[in-house]
């Protein structure tokens, strides 16, 4: 049978990890914190994974993660997938762009200006959509339609 695991902390530790309750952290954070309290307090991971609802082995990382990392381990790392490419004063140029000159862009216009002007590859499927959530133009994120864009027919009170 496997040795129980359990962590020990110092009182400066143990207040640290109480504090994060209070704080502005993601309640993942603080349910981790949380987790490393209640076993220094000698609850066992079965019934630590019992009261957050979690499985033992979920338990069982945040303790292996507090003991190699500490407490930058109670935080998420960064997402996975592709970073964006672009930041928002490329798409701000853009659209100053499409404000000022008098011409149409497409899609495959404006991924060619990007592409000399900032030195930023998009695919103009990409650069489409960020310009449909955007609303296409102005500084803030907007939705991309404003309103209904079909016109209800009009009930006209003729007899014919």
């Amino acid at each position: 049978m496997a040795a129980r695991l359990r962590v020990f902390l110092t009182h400066k530790q143990d207040k640290t990890l109480f504090n994060l309750r209070t704080e502005d952290v993601p309640q993942k954070v603080k349910d981790r914190a949380e987790v490393i309290r209640l076993n220094a307090h000698g609850w066992y991971v079965e019934n630590i994974a019992t009261h957050f609802n979690w499985t033992p082995q979920t338990v069982r990382e945040v303790l292996h993660k507090w003991q190699k990392i500490g407490l930058e381990g109670l935080w998420e790392l960064s997402g996975r997938g592709g970073k964006t490419k672009y930041k928002e004063e490329d798409i701000v140029f853009l659209e100053e762009c499409l404000k000022k000159e008098p011409r149409t862009y497409n899609s495959l216009q404006l991924v060619q200006k990007l592409k000399s002007d900032r030195k930023i590859e998009l695919s103009p499927d990409r650069l489409r959509r960020v310009l449909k959530k955007r609303g296409s133009f102005g500084n803030e994120l907007e939705k991309a339609t404003k309103g209904n864009k079909t016109q209800k027919p009009e009930k006209s009170n003729k007899l014919t």
